[in-house]
């Protein structure tokens, strides 16, 4: 035996350490001629990444599927019945997502439009009885109590149920597997979470939890059932694969969005837009089907309420901001303002961008700390808010009521625009109807036309400035939370008071200011542009408003490039996903694979000894091996494969040895069943170290041949890295192979994964080159600190 060895290039991560009860001498850790050389690191996928609210392992996924002998041989035993089954059963899965989705988005806001609307009755009734002290002290303590079981809930149970979740589903959806994420705790608490949330009157949103939660319920139903409970059947197994789930899991993200906003196409365009990373048209066929699922059945639900059985919902329009204006003309004079509006826009969003990321920087090393200080964090936002939102509309005069209004003004009992707070008969607060409603009929009564003479401009510019700040603040807290609706209540009340501003020099109303707003402020935030603008025409059925509303986008979404990322990339950097962009750094140009590849790699022969393989999965955190044939099993050394750790983990645990090292050939199949090597469910399946072997097995031997895929994804060495980062973006890999330029050499040098793209890991090997990466501007002050 001879072991050729190769220096290591600079490792930009620590190797894995060995297990200290493995150690052996190097005779018995010898492998023939290739299987110990050393050249790339990269294979060990798992980092360290903020999920939720808790520092968690995680790992990249293989949308590729892993297509060895075995599994073609399963393909080719399946009748056209199953293939039947396995096409219909997709499009059943999108129905019953729509279906589950649709039903719980309308539950939400049934439940929290019911629990917020009877606190802040109570809390009116008292107001109107003059009784304030009790009045406050029973608003704060309802949003105390429901912040501190949102909070518990959240930290004691599904701690990846904390914030939105859109970042961790787009991490998802790019390759990054986190654990917990799409858990039936995270559901339950995502659900439950947002509701208990939201309605304690936090300046946060439901949007976000609710395409959480349509891609939970994605997930748990690409599982393919259970072997656990029994609930499974034989052809659900092929659903057992990264690919087929990542494809529901884009379904439900955007069945949640349309949920959310009862807006089908807005949805699918969300999802397709922000959301993944690869499409095709089969996807988008299934993700329409399932946003009309959606749309159907909420259509359905809110007729139920129309009858009056919804409580304080009433007619169910919380899900729409139904604010149609049939007079939405515009003149050529409307252009200015509108330009001047999506600018500012945009440089809000961007600020909006700026300060959010510090305070999660914050915030996250108070979470760190332990359960008890993000539960404390929590209390602390919902007691500040709950001082302001009451503290705050004293400060606004009283209003006398319009006498051309269509409701009863002041409302007493209900929701609606004209509070009574603590004006006198036959007078309104205008702040306190903004303050004292959800954030979703505040946004319906910033919406309504014909209200120009309803609010002061000195309450618009307080309710801005407030949720601005609120919105940055309760972000980030240990529960469900969403960025949505915080970011269109604040741009709604930024484009009313810029409509105010304007006044006569526009013949827009200022509910149209209202909707430009929310679009410039998400514009600038979200940086999206098609998706953003189908949303919100479908939320306020207003078609006429198209080419301003695509003019404010693009201006906004400019404007906000300039100076960050959108607030989705921003978090997920904070947390630490390993997130792969669409674009290749010009740098990346410069650069071979062999640049970035590093040592060691681990390599198996086509017929390996058990222990060798014990030893490398102890002993390494590598989920791919190379398998390599060399002689008497081919005239030279060639590479066969690629195996990964999880089948070999099976074969371990199936205990398939061989007393001599001779090919089994497809007598292999017989010793398996295709739900053996099929992926596990949101665990991380078996781990070696659970597998009991005795020393006699420890000598036999396993052939890899029929279990590895024989044609996986191979790049010269000499391939420019981006180009690399293009095919692995697009196919959606886990593993590059680097085979040599020249033949005669090993049959393989080394395997990219999605950390070798990462910025970090290539400066670190080539800091010279951190000259060439995009540099957006910055605006600096006078003295040189940067102002962003």
């Amino acid at each position: 035996m001879s072991v050729l060895t190769t220096p290591a290039l600079p490792n930009g991560f620590s190797p894995p350490s060995p297990a200290p009860d493995t150690e052996a001498d190097e005779e018995s850790l010898t492998y023939p001629l290739l299987n110990r050389l050393s050249r790339s690191a990269s294979n060990n996928t798992s980092q360290v990444a903020i999920v939720g609210s808790s520092v968690c392992p995680i790992e990249s996924l293989d949308f590729e599927i892993m297509e060895n002998d075995y599994f073609k041989q399963d393909w080719r035993r399946g009748e056209k019945i199953q293939i039947l089954q396995y096409v219909s059963m997709k499009w059943m899965m999108c129905f019953f997502i729509g279906l589950l989705v649709g039903l719980v988005g309308f539950c939400n806001n049934l439940a929290v439009e019911n629990i917020a609307g009877m606190k802040f009755v109570v809390t009116s009734d008292m107001m109107l009885a003059r009784r304030y002290t009790p009045a406050f002290l029973v608003f704060a303590s309802s949003n105390f109590g429901l912040t501190l079981f949102a909070s518990l809930i959240t930290a004691f149970i599904a701690p990846a149920a904390a914030g939105s979740g859109i970042p961790e589903v787009k991490a998802y959806l790019n390759g990054v597997d986190a654990p917990a994420i799409f858990s039936v705790r995270t559901l339950f608490v995502k659900i439950v979470g947002s509701i208990s949330a939201v309605s304690g009157s936090l300046v946060i949103g439901k949007a976000g939890p609710m395409v959480h939660t349509g891609a939970c319920i994605a997930a748990l139903m690409g599982q393919g059932g259970s072997n656990k409970y029994g609930l499974t059947w034989k052809w659900l197994k092929y659903f057992k694969n990264d690919r087929d789930r990542r494809d529901l899991v884009t379904c439900g993200s955007a069945a949640g969005m349309a949920a959310a906003f009862r807006a089908p196409v807005g949805g699918l365009l969300f999802a397709l837009e922000e959301m993944t990373s690869w499409w095709r048209s089969a996807l988008l066929w299934r993700a329409f089907f399932t946003t009309a699922v959606v749309a159907i059945v909420l259509r359905a639900l809110i007729d139920v309420c129309l009858s009056g059985k919804c409580g304080l919902f009433g007619k169910g329009g919380l899900i729409v901001f139904d604010v149609t204006s049939a007079n939405s003309a515009y003149q050529i004079r409307d252009v200015p303002p509108v330009l001047f509006l999506a600018v500012i826009g945009g440089i809000w969003g961007s600020l909006y961008n700026f300060l959010q990321d510090r305070v999660l920087r914050i915030y996250n090393r108070i979470n760190e700390r332990g359960a008890a200080y993000k539960i404390v964090l929590a209390l602390t936002v919902s007691i500040f808010t709950s001082c302001l939102l009451f503290g705050l509309p004293w400060l606004a005069p009283c209003r006398p009521c319009p006498s051309d209004t269509s409701e009863p003004c002041p409302t007493i009992g209900r929701n609606g625009n004209f509070k009574k707070f603590q004006c006198p008969p036959g007078h309104y607060n205008d702040l306190a109807s903004l303050f004292f409603n959800t954030n979703d009929d505040a946004i319906k009564n910033l919406f309504s036309k014909d209200t120009d003479n309803e609010f002061h401009h000195l309450s618009m510019l307080i309710f801005f400035i407030t949720c601005f700040f609120l919105s940055i603040f309760s972000y980030g807290i240990v529960a469900p939370a969403g960025l949505f609706v915080p970011v269109i209540v604040t741009g709604a009340a930024y484009g009313r008071f810029i409509g105010m501003l304007f006044g006569s020099h526009s013949t827009l109303n200022h509910g149209l200011f209202a909707v430009l707003g929310s679009a410039s402020l998400l514009g600038g935030s979200m940086r999206m542009s098609v998706s953003l603008c189908v949303i919100i025409l479908e939320l306020t059925n207003d078609l006429l408003l198209l080419p301003l509303m695509m003019l404010v986008l693009l201006i906004s979404k400019t404007v906000a490039d300039a100076f960050n990322e959108n607030i989705y990339d921003l978090i997920m950097r904070a947390k630490g996903f390993p997130y792969l962009e669409g674009h290749a750094e010009p740098y990346l140009r410069q650069l071979a694979v062999s640049d970035v590849v590093t040592g060691p790699l681990q390599l198996f022969n086509g017929i390996e000894k058990v222990s060798n393989i014990v030893h490398v999965l102890k002993t390494t955190g590598h989920n791919g091996f190379p398998v390599v044939d060399e002689p008497p099993l081919s005239e030279a050394p060639i590479l066969f494969g690629l195996i990964l750790r999880a089948h070999l983990v099976t074969l371990l645990k199936k205990k398939a040895f061989l007393q001599n090292p001779v090919p089994v050939g497809y007598d292999a199949f017989n010793q398996f069943s295709a739900d053996e090597f099929a992926k596990k469910g949101l665990d991380h399946g078996d781990r070696v170290e659970n597998i009991q072997l005795t020393d006699e097995e420890m000598d036999m031997f396993v052939d890899l041949h029929p279990f590895c895929n024989t044609s996986p994804y191979t790049v010269l060495e000499t391939m420019s890295l981006a180009k690399a980062l293009v095919l692995f973006r697009v196919v959606g890999l886990r593993h590059l192979l680097v085979i040599p330029k020249v033949s005669g050499r090993i049959p393989v040098v080394g395997i990219i994964t999605r950390h070798d793209f990462m910025p970090e890991h290539v400066l670190s090997l080539h800091p010279s080159l951190a000259k060439s990466k995009w540099k957006r501007l910055r605006f600096k002050l006078h003295s040189g600190i940067k102002f962003f």
